[in-house]
Order: structure tokens, then sequence, then C-alpha cells
């Protein structure tokens, strides 16, 4: 793959969590989106959202694998189907690349503990995860997607863990608030403190047009390829924390405790998106409760 390939304007998908509970998945604890993976029924649905978010004008896909990490599968008593959900997360997504063979595949690699806080671990108990995580989506991936990542530390471990498999990879980091990660360090530390050879470029993940706004001028200065996945929930930091909330949910469904906004119309969201492009964004895309009206309105910019 071109490491240049984001020195132009390309579209990425939107959220694919909330877009298949919209769609009439059913909850299943906090499994989300890797509920779509492990009952058959719904392989069909996910196969067909992938392919609405590339009608709509996505040239990159994400593998489905944010919750299946082995956290979360153990938290559901499922860790035993943490092979099979991966592979089926590639597998699925090939299929719509095979019908679509210019857009590309991003593997998916989540925190590997918590969603929206760093993760204090031990290095080799992240590195053990990144790992087996990544080893088993490399076979259907042409690079990968580090997704709504909270330090410095989880992208250094993470960019150690797929060193192997010699491909590119994206640096998607979370903002809740403010112009600090989670960890409390800066975007620019991710690139002026890792020392990085197959980077595509850096884009904030999971994180409202108004935060984005608010870190715009340090992604501009950051000299690489820069973008966002933007969400559409009212906030990303409740108390005490997301998984705490998320296992409290009565519903399954995130937004439940996040809220959504209905302020944020495919037209609203593209006037920031606009915004940023005019600004030097090159990577546009969408995260939670973006759907694929959001990102045919993205795709209506190049």
């Amino acid at each position: 793959m071109d490491l240049n390939f984001f020195k132009k304007t390309r579209i990425l998908d939107g959220g694919m969590g909330q877009e298949l509970l919209a769609r009439g998945m059913k909850p299943n604890g906090t499994l989300w989106s890797a509920n779509a993976l492990l009952n058959e029924e719904y392989h069909k649905l996910l196969l067909d959202t992938h392919l609405d978010f590339i009608k709509a004008g996505a040239e990159v896909i994400v593998t489905t694998t944010f919750t299946t990490r082995k956290i979360r599968l153990k938290d559901n008593q499922v860790e035993d189907k943490f092979e099979y959900l991966n592979k089926k997360a590639g597998e699925i997504a090939l299929k719509a690349k095979k019908q679509n063979p210019n857009i590309l595949i991003a593997g998916g690699l989540p925190p590997q503990y918590l969603t929206y806080e760093a993760d204090n671990r031990e290095d080799k108990e992240i590195m053990d995860d990144f790992y087996s995580q990544a080893k088993l989506l490399n076979p259907y991936v042409d690079f990968f997607y580090f997704d709504v990542l909270s330090s410095v530390k989880e992208f250094q471990i993470a960019i150690n863990s797929i060193e192997e498999f010699n491909k590119p990879y994206l640096v998607g980091a979370h903002i809740s608030e403010g112009r600090n990660l989670p960890s409390g360090e800066k975007i620019s530390e991710i690139v002026n403190k890792i020392n990085h050879e197959k980077l595509l470029g850096v884009i904030l993940s999971c994180v409202s047009p108004e935060n984005y706004e608010l870190n715009l001028d340090e992604m501009k200065n950051l000299g690489v390829p820069f973008g966002f996945k933007l969400n559409a929930f009212v906030k990303t930091n409740p108390k005490p924390n997301y998984t705490g909330a998320y296992k409290k949910s009565k519903t399954g469904n995130p937004n439940e405790f996040l809220g959504v906004r209905e302020d944020l119309t495919p037209e609203r969201m593209c006037d920031f998106v606009k915004k940023f492009k005019e600004a030097g964004a090159t990577i546009l895309g969408g995260c939670c409760e973006t759907k694929p009206a959001h990102i045919k309105e993205m795709s209506k910019l190049i």
C-alpha cells in the first residue's frame, strides 16, 4: 500500500455499531457490534451495512472488531469465540471488497482494555492483546487502524505489535473533551515521541465536530496527513466511566447514556467537514451515530 494514500482526500466509513442497532440488530450485553458476528442471522445485515457505506462514497471500510477484543468478550462469557469473531469480521469485510475491488480494508484495533480511558496495564499484557487480534485480522486487511486509543503508550505498543506484518497504519486518537488525550498527553506527542516508519496519518476518532475544531490547529501542525471520524453523541465521557455505564445500560445501546444529537444532520455535519477540509484535512469519516447519509454528504466534497 502507498504510504501517501491519505495525502489525497479520502472518505472513510461511518459508525458501524450504532448503525447495526438502528437497522434492527438486537443488543446482547456489552457485545455491541460483535453481536452481528456472533449471530449468523446478522451476517447479511453486517455485509449490507458495509456495502451501503461504500455506496455512499466510502473508500475505506473498517473491520467490525471494536468489541471483539478479549476483555469485552470475557465480560460477556464468549472469550472462546475470540478467533472466530475476528476472522469472521475480516471475512465479511473481504466479501464487501470483492464486490468493490477499489476499496481498502482497515483492520480495526481498538483499545484493548477500557474505552475512552488510558490503558495502564503492564506493557506485555497490552502487547499480547494487540498482537493476538492483529494476527487474526492481518490476512484480510490492507492496513491497520488504531481505533480510539487514549495514550502515547498504547500507540507505541500497538505499532510494535504489528511490526512483523509489514503493513502501514492509521492512528486514531481520542479526546473526550478539551485538548488532551485521556492520558493527559497532547496529540503532537503521538508523532514526536514515536519513531514512525509506516504512518499513514493521524485522525481524531469518536469526537464531536466542535471538539475537533478545538484541536484543529494542532492537527494542522503535525506534518502528516490528518482528519477525523466524527460522532454524533452528546458526550463521550460519562461518569464514572464508559464501561461502567454500559454495563448498567438497560437497552445495551450506548446512546442510552451518551445521548444522540438531533442537530447533526448529514448537511450540518458536512458544514463542519467542509471547514476542516478547507483547513487541510484529507481523511474524512464518521464514527458512532454517523450514517451512510452523512458519508454521502462528505463524499460530495471530493
